[in-house]
């Protein structure tokens, strides 16, 4: 039985054509679409939400269940698909979000909607980690630069259209819209990745470590409720929010003791022993804190301050797609042609904080000429290092263990970019509510209440503001004023966490790209001997253990794999 061909081209590495390798591409980036535009595309609807179902206590929680059910799954995940095969456990993501999508667009109240997109964040947890774990099936580290470009153009396109998206479909349809957008992009996605996706089949013994997957969930889900109750609902110094702390901590010591001695651990603590890995997982976390903290804010910026609607904010991120999409695919095209790839991540952390510290200069007043060019610059540090971190993660691990180790950049970026939210976003409120002070009538602020009670009063939402700007300018002057001035701190506080990514980018090392999936290769070229050794260890146990192997036809005088010996 032979294979039919989607073209007559020579293949490329590991028996795929160019046209095939895009092929594959589409359905992974329409389920890296559906996660990505459901992390923007929501907070433009949630005062709507709030609004339908009386519930303004419950708000933070629709953006809290899906993060922390998102974060946590996606090593089991990774782990899973490395142990399953990566086609039939993405597609599973596939139809988990789809149905907690369609659940949560049905839901009737908060505590339903909470509960639906806490199962959306483990649909989406698995779509973000497996669609990069895939292409390191499909396509070897020294080719792979020349595709990512694509996958960069997928988070930039999705936090424009997420915001455009949203607004839309408050102000013409419904709420629920937001939901069930997925639902037709989720289709398409199962049906491409079935037609297209051939993946080689992995046969050998598994155990999912369910012990050590409970333990990593309890342990990050405490740390997320610290930070996102932190400042919010509990001051950072009471027991509540130390108590979650100390607990997480101790807990994950307890999955890190179990790790080491399980027969099949959804985080091996092996691989932290190759550098590169410790080294990319780090600059992850912290650029994280930092990226997606900083990002998370801009856009209430633009609406508060400078009275655009939810649309039009969207709109103003537009240089952060530009930056994003031609850094990301000229580091792409360069690191294919020449394999290397060292210097892209340490000028990529070096351009976000300069971008950081162009963002703490804004003002009430700043044109958003300024604004926009500030914003490309955050974006083309973005682009010059968000995917070449885990190109090089995948090509210093073990074969058998890329999903586990493609999966953990993810998370470890993800937790970052949870608790930068949640840090940042305190020391806005607590900038705002210094500001308020300096800038506010005095009347403003006397007639009972505190300084903290009339934050939530005054700075509720642009409809608010805009009418205030109408019936009291100057205290809408004063309100934009001292908002302005406690972003900027915001973004200060930012800057130095940065600058923490930066140092961390200094030590990454530059290891020959593998030409092949076979094998690790040279991936341990250039690390410590132990690190080594371990890289080809574990290679033996992969070879022992895989019936079938990812090997390119060119190489073995195979045919290209057949549907027979693909899932």
């Amino acid at each position: 039985m032979t294979s039919p061909t989607l073209t007559a081209k020579a293949p490329d590495n590991e028996g795929f054509t160019h046209r095939q390798i895009l092929m594959v591409m589409s359905g992974l980036m329409l389920g890296l679409f559906l996660a990505a535009l459901d992390q923007t595309i929501v907070s433009t609807a949630l005062p709507t939400i709030v609004g339908d179902f009386h519930r303004s206590n419950l708000l933070s929680w629709v953006i809290t269940a899906y993060l922390l059910a998102s974060t946590a799954s996606t090593p089991l995940w990774g782990k899973t698909g490395d142990l399953y095969g990566r086609k039939r456990v993405f597609q599973l993501a596939i139809v988990v979000f789809l149905v907690a999508s369609a659940l949560c667009g049905a839901s009737q109240n908060m505590f339903e909607l909470i509960a639906f997109r806490g199962l959306q964040g483990i649909g989406g947890g698995g779509l973000l980690s497996l669609a990069f774990a895939i292409i390191g099936d499909v396509i070897p580290p020294r080719e792979r630069g020349r595709y990512q470009g694509y996958f960069g153009a997928v988070f930039g396109i999705a936090s424009v259209v997420g915001p455009l998206a949203g607004g839309f479909a408050v102000d013409s349809l419904s709420w629920r819209y937001i939901f069930y957008v997925n639902l037709p992009l989720g289709i398409a996605a199962l049906a491409v990745t079935n037609r297209v996706l051939r993946l080689p089949v992995r046969k050998r013994e598994v155990k999912i470590d369910w012990q050590g997957a409970l333990l990593l969930v309890a342990g990050v889900s405490c740390i997320l409720l610290a930070t996102q109750l932190g400042g919010e609902n509990y001051p950072w110094g009471s027991w509540q929010i130390i108590g979650l702390f100390a607990l997480g901590a101790v807990i994950v010591v307890g999955f890190a003791l179990r790790e080491a001695k399980a027969p099949e651990p959804i985080l091996p603590l092996d691989l932290f022993r190759i550098q590169i890995f410790t080294v990319a997982n780090i600059i992850a976390f912290v650029s994280g804190i930092a990226m997606f903290g900083a990002l998370a804010f801009l856009p209430q910026y633009l609406q508060l301050v400078h009275g655009v609607s939810a649309t039009e904010s969207g709109l103003l991120l537009l240089p952060l797609l530009v930056g994003l999409l031609a850094m990301s695919i000229g580091s792409g095209l360069y690191i294919s042609r020449t394999g290397r790839y060292r210097w892209f991540p340490l000028a990529g952390t070096i351009g976000v904080t300069i971008g950081l510290v162009l963002l703490t200069r804004l003002g009430a007043h700043t044109s958003l000429l300024v604004v926009s060019l500030d914003i490309l610059v955050f974006g083309l540090g973005l682009g010059l290092f968000m995917q070449v971190l885990t190109l090089v993660v995948q090509n210093a691990v073990p074969m058998r263990q890329m999903g586990v180790a493609t999966s953990s950049v993810t998370f470890f970026r993800s937790m970052g970019g949870a608790i930068g939210a949640s840090a940042l976003g305190a020391v806005l409120t607590a900038g705002i509510a210094a500001e308020f002070p300096r800038f506010l009538p005095r009347a403003a602020l006397t007639g009972g209440g505190n300084s903290a009670s009339k934050v939530s009063q005054l700075v509720q939402s642009p409809a608010v503001l805009d009418a205030l700007k109408r019936t009291d300018p100057a205290l809408h002057e004063g309100i934009i004023q001292a908002y302005s001035h406690a972003i900027d701190r915001l973004f200060i506080a930012a800057v130095p966490v940065s600058v923490l990514s930066v140092i961390a980018a200094l030590f990454i090392r530059q290891v020959k790209l593998r030409t092949s999936n076979t094998q690790p290769g040279s991936a341990g070229a250039g690390l410590p001997a132990a690190a080594a050794a371990a890289n080809g260890s574990s290679a033996a146990a992969g070879s022992a253990t895989s019936v079938t192997s990812a090997a390119p036809a060119g190489e073995t005088g195979a045919a290209p794999p057949v549907p027979g010996g693909m899932h």
